[in-house]
Order: C-alpha cells, then sequence, then structure tokens
C-alpha cells in the first residue's frame, strides 16, 4: 500500500488519536482559531480525509509548497489560519447541504375527486449530503386535513360471553355512519370476529363437542364451533350489508379465558385486498372484547413452535387458514404491521381489563384505548371519542434510519412554542398545521462509499418523507491525484499537496528507499532502543527528525524530546508565571523556587504592623504567613480574637482613638495601627452575642470594659462603654452594723447547734433505759412479792354409792 510521503513505515502505522475521543474534548474545550486548543492541528491528521474527520470546523490545505516550513500537520488548521497562512484558493473543506426534491403544498380539504392528491406532510422528499459532525436541519409540515377518508374494521370478540354485546349492536352500522358522517363524509364499514385457536388447550376438540361447543352448558346449550379469525364484511358505504352480518352471527365458546384477538388483527391489517383498506383513507380497527389474549410463546401449549410470519393467511372462505400451524404474533410484529399500512388501532375493553391494553398502547405506537361497557352499548360514542383523538394528535415516527445518523426533533405545536426533543403536538383541531424541525448528523462516514436512506411518517398516515443521505467524506484534491508523479521523485502519487510513496520508498518526496539504508534512517530518529520515532512528535524524513507544530508551543531537540509547554503550571499559568520552561522543567526567576516557581522567596509581605514576623503567629512560607495559633487569620495572622493578649492589643486601639492616651498616642502611628478597627461607644454593653468577646482593664481605680468580634470585612468592630465603670466606698456605720451583725448570726447559729446536741443526747439515754428495763430478770407478774397467800387445788373422783355412781370433787 503507497505511503504516505514524509512518514517511514512505522511512522506511517502510526494512527492519529481517536476520532471520537477528539470530538468528546470538544465539547468541553472551547474551539475557538488561536485562543487555547487547536483540535484541527493537534488532531495529528495526515490526509485530507483524516482532517475532515476531526471536526467540521478544520479545513486542509492542498497548496504544492504551504508545509515546506512547516510539518504536515499543519494542513489541517481552521479556515482562518489556513487563508491567514497564504493557502488562498487550495483550501479542501466541505459542508453538508440539503436539496429538496418534492415539495407539493399541503391539501386543506381530504375529499374530492383524487383522493390520491391529498398531501398532509410537506416536504415529500429531500436529499442530505452530509460532512461528519456537521448538523443540518430542515423542517417538516404536517396538516390533519378536513373530509378526510375514514375506513372502519370492526373486529369482534364472538366468545360467549359476548353474546349480550353481539345483541345490542344488531343495528350498529346505521347508527355508527350517522355519527361517523358528521365528521366526514366518505365513510366505509367493515366487519369481522374471531373467538380462538381450534387445537387444545384453547377450545374443545373432543369428538362430541365438534359441532357444538356448548353441549352440556345448561345456560347456553347451542353455540357454533370455534375459529380463529373470520372475514364477514370487507369494506363497504352500504351499512346495511354490515348490520344483516351481524345479525348472522352467533356466539362460540373456548376453553381458556384468553382469546385469539391478535391473529385477527394482524390478519385485518396485513389482508389488504381481501378487507378493502383504501391507500387515500385513514385506517381505524375497532377491537372489542372483554378478556385478556393470548401473546407470542402462548401457542407452544398447544405445540405450535413456529412464529408468525407476518403474512396473510386467509383462505377461500374467509377464514385464518393457519390458525393450527403458526403461534399467536408479539406485540413487536403487530405494532410494525400496523404502522406498515397506517392502521390506527382502538381497543374497546371492559373496565377491569382496561389497564392491561393501557399498557399495549405504549408498545404498539398509535395504538388508543377505551373502556367498553359490559353490553357494547356505548361503543358508538366510544368510536367517536376515540376518533377525535387520534386527530388531535400528530406523531412522527422514523423508519430505516441507518446507525451511524443522529436525529434530534423539536415540534413547534398550536401555541408557537418550541419544544427540543419532542416529535409529537397533542390538542389540534381538523385543520390545524404543525411544524417540526428535523436536524440530521452523520456520526462517521461508512466503510465503503455508499448512500443511505431513512423514512419519516405520522403515525397513521399514509403520507411520508423520504430522505436520501449521501456522504462527503471525500476532498475534491483526493479525485485529481498524480500517480509516478515527479514532485514524489516518481516513486509515489501526489495528492492534495503530500506524497504517497510507493512500497519500499520514504520521504517527503519519496527520496529515500527502505532496506538497511532505511533502517540506519530510523534508528537515528530515535532518542533510544525501543523509543518511538521522533518521541512521537514529529516525522522522521529519511535520517532527520521533523517536529510536529503545537497550538501550546514549541516542539523542538534533534528527537523531538522537548518543549516549551509540557511543564508544571499552578492555577493553569505555566511555572506561574514566574519562570521560563525549557525540556519541561521550569528555570525560575530570581526570587522565586520550586517546582512551578510559584513559591516567592520574599518576607517583606509577612511583616506585621507590629514589626514582628507574621506577628509572632505563625512563619512565612513563599512570601505569605501561614498561621500556627489555634484561631488566628488574616494576611499577617494578625486577626485571633481567641489568643492570649488580644485584649490588650484592643486596648491601646481604644486609648490612642478616643482618648489620645496610651503608647499609640501619636496620631500617624494610631492611624497606622488601627486602620481596621471600628470604634463604637454605648451606655450599656450587649454581651449576648457568642461571637462577642469581652474586655476590661483598670482605668484610675475604675473598670474600662468593651466587646471585640471580627467582621467578614476583615476589619474589627470595637463596642466601649462611655465612661469606666466605678464603685464607690463604704461608710463606717455600714462597717460596724455589718461587724455586730454578723457576731449575732455566728451567736445564734453556734446556739442552735448547742441544743441540737443536748437534745440528740437526751433521746439516746432515754432509749437505753428503755433497752435496760425490758431486759429485767423478773416481771411484776411473776415476783413472789406480789403472790395470794391462798392457794386452790381442785381433784377429781368416781365412787359408788348405793349402786349409784358419783363424780365429785373434793376440796
Amino acid at each position: 500500500m503507497p505511503r504516505r510521503g514524509g512518514l517511514p513505515a512505522p511512522a506511517a502505522a502510526r494512527r492519529p488519536p481517536p476520532l471520537l475521543l477528539l470530538r468528546l474534548l470538544l465539547l468541553a474545550a472551547p474551539l475557538q482559531p488561536g485562543r487555547g486548543l487547536n483540535l484541527c492541528t493537534s488532531g495529528s491528521a495526515t490526509s485530507c480525509e483524516e482532517c475532515l474527520l476531526i471536526h467540521p470546523k478544520c479545513a486542509w490545505c492542498s497548496k504544492e509548497d504551504f508545509s515546506s516550513t512547516k510539518s504536515i500537520t499543519s494542513r489541517c488548521d481552521f479556515l482562518q489560519n489556513l487563508l491567514a497562512n497564504g493557502c488562498a484558493g487550495a483550501i479542501e473543506s466541505p459542508s453538508s447541504s440539503i436539496s429538496v426534491l418534492r415539495n407539493v403544498p399541503l391539501s386543506s380539504k381530504g375529499s374530492g375527486q383524487s383522493h390520491l392528491d391529498v398531501t398532509q406532510i410537506t416536504p415529500q422528499k429531500v436529499a442530505l449530503s452530509l460532512r461528519p459532525g456537521d448538523r443540518t436541519s430542515f423542517r417538516v409540515q404536517v396538516r390533519q386535513v378536513e373530509d378526510y377518508p375514514v375506513d372502519l374494521y370492526y373486529l369482534m370478540d364472538l366468545s360467549l360471553s359476548m353474546n349480550d354485546d353481539l345483541d345490542n349492536i344488531r343495528n350498529l352500522g346505521t347508527k355508527l355512519a350517522e355519527e361517523m358522517r358528521k365528521l366526514t363524509s366518505n365513510f366505509r364499514l367493515g366487519f369481522g370476529s374471531f373467538v380462538d385457536k381450534n387445537i387444545s388447550p384453547f377450545s374443545y376438540t373432543a369428538p362430541r363437542y365438534q359441532n357444538n361447543p356448548c353441549i352440556g352448558y345448561k345456560l347456553f346449550p347451542s353455540c357454533v364451533p370455534s375459529f380463529g379469525f373470520r372475514h364477514l364484511l370487507s369494506l363497504t358505504d352500504k351499512v346495511d350489508r354490515f348490520n344483516e352480518e351481524v345479525r348472522k352471527q352467533k356466539v362460540s365458546r373456548n376453553r381458556d379465558a384468553p382469546e385469539g384477538g391478535f391473529d385477527a388483527i394482524l390478519q385485518a391489517a396485513v389482508c389488504k385486498e381481501k378487507i378493502g383498506w383504501r391507500k387515500e383513507a385513514s385506517h381505524l380497527l375497532v377491537f372489542t372484547t372483554d378478556d385478556v389474549p393470548h401473546i407470542a410463546l402462548d401457542g407452544k401449549l398447544g405445540g405450535l413452535v413456529q412464529p408468525h410470519d407476518g403474512q396473510c393467511h386467509l383462505n377461500e372462505a374467509n377464514e385464518y387458514s393457519a390458525s393450527s400451524q403458526l403461534d399467536y404474533p408479539s406485540l413487536a410484529l403487530l405494532g410494525e404491521k400496523l404502522a406498515e399500512n397506517n392502521i390506527h388501532l382502538i381497543f374497546a375493553v371492559t373496565k377491569n381489563h382496561y389497564m392491561l391494553y393501557k399498557n399495549f398502547t405504549t408498545l404498539i405506537p398509535g395504538t388508543t384505548v377505551e373502556i367498553l361497557h359490559k353490553d357494547s352499548k356505548n361503543i358508538i360514542e366510544l368510536i367517536v371519542k376515540a376518533y377525535n383523538s387520534i386527530r388531535s394528535k400528530v406523531e412522527l415516527t422514523v423508519w430505516d434510519s441507518p446507525e451511524d445518523i443522529g436525529l434530534t426533533f423539536t415540534a413547534t405545536c398550536q401555541d408557537g412554542l418550541s419544544y427540543p426533543g419532542l416529535r409529537k403536538c397533542g390538542d389540534l383541531k381538523i385543520g390545524d398545521t404543525v411544524s417540526f424541525e428535523v436536524s440530521v448528523e452523520a456520526r462517521s462516514c461508512p466503510a465503503e462509499a455508499a448512500s443511505h436512506s431513512f423514512t419519516i411518517k405520522p403515525a397513521g398516515f399514509r403520507d411520508t418523507l423520504e430522505v436520501a443521505v449521501s456522504y462527503r467524506c471525500q476532498c475534491g484534491c483526493t479525485g485529481r491525484a498524480a500517480p509516478a508523479s515527479a514532485k514524489c521523485s516518481g516513486n509515489g502519487t501526489y495528492a492534495c499537496g503530500l506524497c504517497e510513496c510507493e512500497p519500499g520508498y520514504l520521504g517527503a518526496r519519496c527520496e529515500c528507499r527502505e532496506g538497511a539504508m532505511g533502517e540506519l534512517h530510523h534508528a537515528l530518529c530515535r532518542e533510544a532502543e525501543g523509543k518511538p520515532l521522533c518521541s512521537g512528535r514529529g516525522e522522521c524524513s529519511c535520517n532527520q527528525c521533523q517536529c510536529y507544530e503545537s497550538e501550546f508551543g514549541n516542539i523542538y531537540g534533534p528527537f523531538c524530546e522537548c518543549d516549551d509547554f509540557s511543564c508544571a503550571r499552578y492555577k493553569g499559568v505555566l511555572c506561574s508565571g514566574h519562570g521560563e520552561c525549557h525540556c519541561g522543567e521550569c528555570k525560575c526567576h530570581a526570587g522565586f523556587i520550586g517546582d512551578n516557581c510559584n513559591c516567592s522567596t520574599e518576607t517583606d509581605s509577612c511583616v506585621s504592623s507590629d514589626g514582628q514576623m507574621c506577628s509572632g503567629r505563625g512563619a512565612c512560607v513563599c512570601g505569605r504567613c501561614q498561621c500556627t495559633e489555634p484561631g488566628a487569620f488574616g494576611e499577617t495572622c494578625e486577626k485571633c480574637p481567641t489568643c492570649p493578649g488580644v485584649c490588650s492589643t484592643k486596648r491601646d486601639c481604644i486609648e490612642c482613638k478616643l482618648f489620645n492616651s496610651g503608647r499609640l498616642a501619636d496620631n500617624q502611628t494610631c492611624q497606622k495601627h488601627c486602620k481596621d478597627e471600628i470604634i463604637t461607644t454605648v451606655d450599656v454593653l450587649e454581651t449576648d452575642d457568642p461571637n462577642v468577646i469581652l474586655c476590661a482593664y483598670p482605668v484610675n481605680n475604675c473598670v474600662m470594659k468593651f466587646t471585640y468580634m471580627e467582621l467578614p470585612s476583615g476589619k474589627s468592630n470595637l463596642t466601649v462603654l462611655k465612661e469606666p465603670a466605678c464603685s464607690s466606698a463604704p461608710s463606717a456605720v455600714t462597717i460596724v452594723l455589718a461587724v455586730i451583725g454578723s457576731v449575732v448570726l455566728i451567736g445564734i447559729i453556734l446556739l442552735a447547734l448547742w441544743k441540737l446536741l443536748v437534745t440528740i443526747h437526751d433521746r439516746r439515754e432515754f432509749d437505753r433505759f428503755q433497752s435496760e428495763r425490758s431486759r429485767a430478770r423478773y416481771e411484776m407478774a411473776s415476783n413472789p412479792l406480789y403472790r395470794k397467800p391462798i392457794s386452790t387445788h381442785n381433784v377429781e373422783f368416781t365412787f359408788n354409792k348405793l349402786n349409784k355412781s358419783y363424780n365429785g370433787t373434793v376440796d
């Protein structure tokens, strides 16, 4: 493969920094010519095509002698810089463009002799030529025209639970047509029905149920066999036929609760010819049911493993013939086919299943859901309400958008306000026009020269906007390449100001050969073995490094190893502005030290007003005080509300400013040392503030009090009493009376103590007497001195006298 002139083989293999990273850097850094980071020159682009990919503001200079004193990468720069450097007339800077290929005005009314001429979106076809990263925009307008034709297909669940609903819609066609003709003069109506797949376990398949699945069901003993979907009436403006078909219908019975409605929806959408959908009409599909639907993979319960193919499978009898071969369709497939055929699906379901179908509407664009009464009495009101809801909003959808294309939308609705990121407008009236600004950006170039296209389409509309996209990734000078050019020593192709050398040749003009000499040239361009050529910051032209130019400064040295911008910085300033950068190291000016020269050796700024270094409360580091005393602050640590001696320092300022006394009485000295003190006098000091410090000092047998507080501005607020607080000497009488009173009081206290001790002692002695008395040896009752002199004894005896027994006693 030919090599770019000026790049030896290893350097040719070196690619520029990742373009995506550069694009991200642009978001964080301002991209302004001559100021700050210049991503065009720092992107190391070695060809015109690489330059175009860095940023849409970058341009390439294809002038032959432009880089005679510059590096190859300087050819890629801002347009202003290239012009200033003398590259007028040889600049490659393509930009994105847009061409409108078809732009038919919007229609105002839908019904007419040729409905195909009705236009609801403009423009209809545009062509974009995109340069990567260069965003371009165009405006799309959409209008819901008046009196637009309507095709409405009524799809009804005929399972057994819908029997009462069937009775209520037998005259639906006439009433519905009357209401819809208030909205459009061109209305057609069709009818179809569904139950479920006629296989187990979804339906009754035993032989006794083949003709009448309701056998044995007491509430409804007779019904028709189950079926998947049956198309009964193609779209027609003869509403009487709709009523006739409805009157012929009978309900059926399936085994499980869910129905096969999704099979029916898909067939009604894709069988366009049999259903009779018109291209020039608005398509409404009303789906009525009182239960949940079967969805994809449910068919596996009946042995159906083949996914639905999305095709029409209606047989000659207009019945769904693949019901027992294909699985139920998925929500994604339903959404795709409904959008593909511009069909608005209206779910008319009972209240207990409303939330389930409401969730379906978020997965199937262009779908609405309304609550159906159990007997379907509100079906006409429901359809009219859903139709008005559909016609009151416009939402753009995008089909087949390429992966490398970025799209953003900004909607301008009826209120005239712009809504970035929104592609939908609501609350519209028939005939209203809304617009959308579509911004398109190519993120990259395709691998091969190619063009793409995509479609923008309002949901449910047949009108579309086709967008053709081509890419501007090639430079015009590339097409004028000269093979074996004398400018390249006959050993390469000259294109865009550079030589692409043939294999085996090197150098800016392909003047060097590879081989043993080539390896020697490589070695001379390396600072050491294993290091990149020219330190990765230059090109090795035969045997000498040519350093790249940089927006930040100069790159120099025999191996491009040095520069004057890679030194340490302080607050974004190179070498703190106090030194020079030499090969990655700061050389500090006199009076400054440190890796980034931010440390001053001067100490004058650290001397406080009293002549001390940092007021004696800190150390001078790099020309600034670093306070070490807790609570100290200020440029020279002169402020310290909690430091010992702060009251005496403030006292000097009070004495010199208020009383012109003290050691700072000299006016100039006072003004110098006390310039930050704000002194006010008061009658009463307020000391409730926790930030206030109370100070006091003696003055002529009195006490002068003041408070001290530091303000956020750096000044001190001193509040001083107007007069010192003095106390008068007590009189002699007062002293005598105080002494006498004290003696009397002490005597009373001593007497009270003596009385208390005597009382305690007497009580203890009495308690001791009582205790000894209770332990006496004889009690009064047992003492012989108190006994009676007479004793009495009783003797019991028994004797017989004259055969008689006597009991008695003898005294």
